[in-house]
């Protein structure tokens, strides 16, 4: 299916494809995929984009469609958690659906100039040398791994590493913080993989909060959330959103009910603040960033705060 968005006349046309399988032996289903790009302009940059628990490539559009018409490429697989593949509590991949989640992007990885090619009009225009990586909730932990985070085993060990040089920046959104001692029962005993290390975690990232961000998996505050930012060297801006919960405003997708915190300004920040470290990130000498946190804090009544080491 092929759609394209241009209803906002102060945006960008922006082109959508999907279904997009691509095949993966031992995954149980072929991996299906959106792609979204602008209609026109070329050196795009590619945005790899993993959603949270539950969610599938349709979901996030305002994240997807704001970076596309920005001028990036945006990738969003359907991990095997979504809930429209329906798969059963007991079923033996569950376990094991965090690390393949992580598979997941490697493949979309290995196969950008089919996925990029196999859209009307976009063979030529993307630059497969600048790739990032985001993801929300189970998707950042999942896109943390491809940055450097690593899992924490049982025995108190960094697990496998991960991280891939094909990933130049990372956007980290409502992501886990530190495992460990930080875990609460419940996540101990439902989710014992969150339980991540940033020790390792180099590649240049922004790290996205709500300062009212309260989860069930830790007996910390929202300031767990904080963790990538603070505990990774790659940790080079954190956007803290004033009264913001796990969707950040909304940005799981337009008018989803699950939003407890709906402010599409917030939402707006989220994406203006996101695109302007992408494009700086993967421009040499673009000050997309720097601006756009000098016009964060002019601002007399401002939704959020950056901080930046």
């Amino acid at each position: 299916m092929v759609h394209v968005q241009g209803a906002n006349p102060n945006r960008a046309a922006v082109i959508g494809v999907a279904p997009m399988m691509l095949a993966m032996p031992g995954r149980g289903v072929d991996l299906d995929i959106r792609v979204s790009a602008p209609v026109a302009g070329g050196d795009l940059p590619v945005i790899l984009l993993s959603h949270g628990y539950g969610s599938s490539r349709d979901g996030y559009a305002p994240l997807a469609d704001a970076w596309a018409a920005a001028g990036f490429v945006v990738i969003q697989p359907t991990h095997l958690d979504s809930r429209r593949l329906k798969l059963a509590e007991d079923d033996p991949r569950r376990p094991l659906i965090w690390r393949q989640r992580v598979m997941d992007l490697k493949l979309c990885l290995d196969r950008l100039d089919w996925l990029v090619g196999a859209v009307p009009g976009l063979a030529g225009r993307a630059d497969l040398t600048r790739v990032a990586v985001a993801g929300h909730s189970f998707g950042g932990q999942t896109a943390g791994f491809l940055l450097g985070a690593r899992m924490i085993g049982a025995d108190g060990e960094a697990g496998e590493d991960f991280s891939d040089d094909r990933i130049k920046a990372g956007v980290l959104l409502a992501t886990a913080g530190r495992g460990g001692d930080d875990l609460s029962a419940f996540a101990r005993a439902h989710t014992p993989y969150i339980n991540s290390s940033f020790d390792s975690l180099r590649t240049p990232t922004l790290v996205v909060a709500g300062d009212a961000d309260r989860s069930p998996l830790t007996v910390r505050g929202p300031d767990w959330f904080a963790d990538p930012f603070h505990l990774s060297p790659g940790g080079r801006g954190l956007l803290t959103l004033f009264g913001g919960e796990h969707l950040l405003g909304g940005i799981s997708g337009y008018g989803v009910a699950e939003t407890t915190d709906e402010n599409p300004d917030r939402v707006a920040l989220v994406a203006r603040m996101t695109t302007a470290f992408l494009r700086s990130e993967l421009t040499p000498g673009d000050q997309s960033w720097q601006d756009a946190c000098a016009a964060l804090a002019a601002e007399a009544q401002p939704l959020g705060r950056i901080e930046v080491k």
